[in-house]
């Protein structure tokens, strides 16, 4: 049977960029689903003590180079609002779409191509890029139910012990940061049992 990651993140996450293709070609390798669950990370912060990235070391250059991704260092439009991308990510998986080329369009408009991703128009540019009806998913991204399932996921992030973005949680362990991704794969490869946090649910 086929075993799900849940996926959390945001889409103006420098780590969740680095991190982003080979996360999924782990999951593609290992045969997982990806249950993506963007969530709104300042309050994942505020509820968690979770550090936003101004005030965390500056390793993003090490890892662009170990990664072999492009990566803008000090981008013109970071930070920018990610909420209008994050809940077109959820729209198009209530669509019943995959929205991993969106995910990785938007993520390189900012790391890459240095474009301002908090505009509507970037991201219907990088919807239709995709072949995906951008218009479509921005007024979906603005309905009550989409917005409350973004807002939902804070509670679940928090819930599953997620505190910063990007968390890959596979059978309720939690691993933080891209830089865990190795370890991600080796605990799929050896089928072991998963190590939680002694009184977590």
């Amino acid at each position: 049977m086929s075993r799900s990651i849940d996926y959390y993140f945001s889409l103006h996450s420098p780590w969740t960029y680095l991190g982003n293709a080979l996360f999924h070609e782990i999951a593609r390798r290992h045969g997982c689903r990806i249950d993506y669950r963007p969530m709104p990370l300042r309050s994942v912060f505020d509820e968690t003590g979770g550090l936003p990235l101004p005030k965390r070391h500056p390793v993003r250059q090490r890892w662009r180079e170990r990664r072999g991704r492009p990566l803008v260092l000090q981008p013109k439009h970071f930070p920018f609002d990610p909420a209008h991308a994050d809940r077109m990510t959820i729209a198009i998986q209530v669509a019943g779409g995959d929205p991993s080329a969106f995910i990785s369009d938007v993520m390189a408009g900012l790391w890459e191509r240095n474009q301002d991703m908090g505009k509507p128009e970037a991201l219907l540019a990088s919807a239709a890029k995709v072949g995906l009806d951008g218009a479509a998913l921005l007024q979906a991204a603005e309905s009550e139910p989409v917005r409350q399932r973004y807002e939902d996921t804070l509670g679940e992030a928090v819930a599953a012990g997620v505190f910063g973005a990007p968390s890959y949680v596979l059978d309720g362990e939690v691993f933080w940061g891209q830089d865990r991704l190795e370890l991600l794969d080796s605990a799929l490869a050896s089928g072991r049992a998963p190590y939680r946090v002694e009184g977590a649910v």
